[in-house]
C-alpha cells in the first residue's frame, strides 16, 4: 500500500509575509514578481510552487538562474543550514522522485512532471517539452531576453511564470515592476494581472538589525564604505538606486537617462547609418547601429542576430538600410569557423562595407565606451535591450583575492559590452559628413512660339508674382 506524502513536503508552510504571494498563486495568479530582500527565503517558496504544481499538472517547471554554474551552486547543491538537508531534497520528498539525474540537475516524477535547475544564458537551447511553470531567479542579473522567448509559450499553454530577486540598479527588472503595477491582479477583474511585492528587511523583520550592521562591516571591508552602503540598501531594503556594483558604465548611462540623451532618436536619412559588431555566433554578436551628425554621435538602433548564418545579418541589415561603414574586430581579418575566406572578405563579398578596429587593450576600449556614453545620444526603444547589457557590463570579483578583476563577467552582457567598445573606438573616425542644400537657380523665361512665356516657376510661385506685377500697375 503506498504511503500519503503531503505536499509541501516537511511540515513547510509560508511564513507570515509570504502569505500574500503563495496565497494569490494558490488562487491562480500566473504572473508574479517578488522583489524581497536578501534571504527572505525567494527560492524557498518557488520550489515549493514547482512541487505543488509538479503533482497537480503533468508538465515541465523549471526553476533558472542567470547562469547554470550558479544555478547548481545555489539551487541544487545547496544545503539548508537548519535542517541539513538539501534543499531539492526538502522541497521534493523521495516518494514522488522517479528518478534523478544529478549532471543534469534534472527530476523526473512518478506523476509524469519533470523538474529542472537551468541558467538563462542557455535558455534558448534547452530541450524537451515546453514548460508550463517556470522561475526566473536573481532576475535583475538575468537575460532579460529569456522572457521575451519564453512568455509566448506559457501565454499558449497556460503556465505560470514567477520573477523573485533583489534589485540590481534601475534596470530590467525595475521596468518590469512598474508595468506590472499597472496590470495589476484580481482574480474577478483581472485574473491575467500581475502580483507584485516589494519586501524590505525592516517591513519582514525576519533579519535581526545588528546582523545588516555586521554585513555592512564585511562589505566595506571588501568594497569600502560608498559601495558597502549601496549594496546593504540594495539587498536589504529594495532600493533600486544607484548602478550594479562593479558595473563599468552604470554610472554614465545613468547619467545619460538624467539629461534627457536616452530618448527618441530619429534616424536622419541623408546621414549614412555606421555598425559596430563584436562578429562571433549570433549569440554574441550584439550589433549597434550609429551616425556621426555634426561631430555627434546617435546611437539610432541595437540588433542581436537570431540564426549562425552572416548572410542573415547583412540582409536584415540591408532591411533597415544601414549602408554605412561596418567597424568590426581585428581578428575579422583571420579565416575560422571552418570558412576558407575570412569573415572581413565575407562581409565584401555581400556588399557591406567593412572596416577593422585598432587592436587595444580591453581597458582602453572600455574607456573610449565610458568618453562614447558621456557624449551620446541613444534611442531608448530601439536601443532596449542593448541598454540593459551597457547596465549590467561589469567586472569579474575575485573572492579569493577579495577584489574586482579588469575581466568582464562571462555573462548575457559580455558581449554586448564588447561591440560597444567597438563603437567607441570607431565613431571618431566618421568625418563630418556635410549636406549641401539644392543651389537656388535663378529663373528663367522662354517666349514660345504661340506667344505664350514659359518659367520655372511653381503656379503658385507665378500666381504671386502676377499678384506684385498688377500691385505696381
Amino acid at each position: 500500500m503506498n504511503a500519503l506524502v503531503r505536499i509541501p513536503a516537511h511540515g513547510w508552510r509560508p511564513r507570515e509575509y509570504q502569505l500574500p504571494a503563495w496565497n494569490a498563486w494558490e488562487r491562480g495568479c500566473k504572473r508574479q514578481l517578488l522583489i524581497w530582500h536578501r534571504r527572505a527565503g525567494k527560492d524557498e517558496i518557488d520550489l515549493q510552487k514547482h512541487a505543488v504544481s509538479a503533482m497537480t499538472r503533468p508538465g515541465t517547471y523549471w526553476h533558472m538562474l542567470p547562469e547554470a554554474a550558479q544555478a547548481r551552486k545555489a539551487i541544487w547543491n545547496a544545503v539548508n543550514p537548519h535542517t541539513g538537508r538539501r534543499r531539492i531534497d526538502e522541497a521534493f520528498p523521495g516518494e514522488i522522485v522517479a528518478n534523478m539525474n544529478d549532471n543534469e540537475m534534472f527530476i523526473r516524477f512518478k506523476t509524469g512532471s519533470t523538474f529542472q535547475v537551468v541558467g538563462s544564458d542557455n535558455f534558448n537551447s534547452l530541450v524537451g517539452s515546453p514548460p508550463v511553470g517556470i522561475t526566473f531567479s536573481e532576475w535583475a542579473l538575468a537575460n532579460p531576453s529569456a522572457w521575451a522567448f519564453l512568455s509566448p509559450i506559457l501565454e499558449e499553454n497556460g503556465g505560470w511564470a514567477s520573477f523573485i530577486t533583489t534589485p540590481r540598479g534601475n534596470n530590467h527588472a525595475k521596468s518590469m515592476l512598474d508595468a506590472a503595477k499597472l496590470d495589476k491582479w484580481d482574480p474577478t477583474s483581472n485574473p491575467r494581472g500581475w502580483f507584485t511585492q516589494v519586501l524590505r528587511a525592516d517591513q519582514t523583520l525576519a533579519i535581526n538589525p545588528d546582523g545588516i550592521e555586521r554585513q555592512r562591516k564585511i562589505y566595506a571591508s571588501l568594497y569600502g564604505k560608498e559601495i558597502a552602503d549601496l549594496l546593504i540598501e540594495q539587498e536589504f531594503y529594495c532600493s533600486f538606486a544607484g548602478a550594479t556594483v562593479g558595473s563599468y558604465w552604470g554610472a554614465e548611462v545613468a547619467e545619460a537617462e538624467v539629461e534627457g540623451r536616452i530618448g527618441v532618436v530619429p534616424i536622419d536619412w541623408r546621414f549614412p547609418v555606421h555598425t559596430a559588431w563584436d562578429l562571433g555566433k549570433a549569440v554574441n554578436n550584439p550589433i549597434w547601429c550609429f551616425q556621426v551628425i555634426g561631430g555627434r554621435l546617435k546611437i539610432v538602433d541595437f540588433y542581436l542576430p537570431e540564426t549562425d548564418d552572416l548572410e542573415d545579418w547583412c540582409a536584415e541589415l540591408d532591411k533597415r538600410g544601414y549602408h554605412g561603414h561596418d567597424y568590426v574586430p581585428h581578428d575579422a581579418a583571420q579565416a575560422n569557423w571552418g570558412a576558407k575566406r575570412t569573415r572581413y572578405e565575407t562581409l565584401k563579398a555581400l556588399g557591406r562595407k567593412p572596416k577593422l578596429v585598432e587592436k587595444v587593450s580591453v581597458a582602453d576600449g572600455i574607456n573610449a565606451g565610458r568618453q562614447s556614453l558621456k557624449v551620446a545620444e541613444i534611442d531608448a526603444g530601439r536601443c532596449a535591450h542593448g541598454l540593459e547589457g551597457l547596465k549590467m557590463y561589469r567586472r569579474d570579483w575575485d573572492d579569493a583575492r577579495k577584489t574586482f578583476l579588469e575581466n568582464p563577467v562571462k555573462d548575457w552582457a559580455e558581449h554586448i559590452g564588447s561591440s560597444f567598445r567597438y563603437l567607441g573606438l570607431a565613431w571618431r573616425e566618421e568625418a563630418p559628413v556635410v549636406v549641401i542644400p539644392p543651389k537656388q537657380q535663378e529663373s528663367t523665361y522662354t517666349a514660345m512660339p504661340d506667344g505664350t512665356i514659359k518659367s520655372q516657376m511653381t503656379v503658385a510661385e507665378a500666381v504671386k508674382a502676377m499678384q506684385k506685377r498688377r500691385a505696381r500697375d
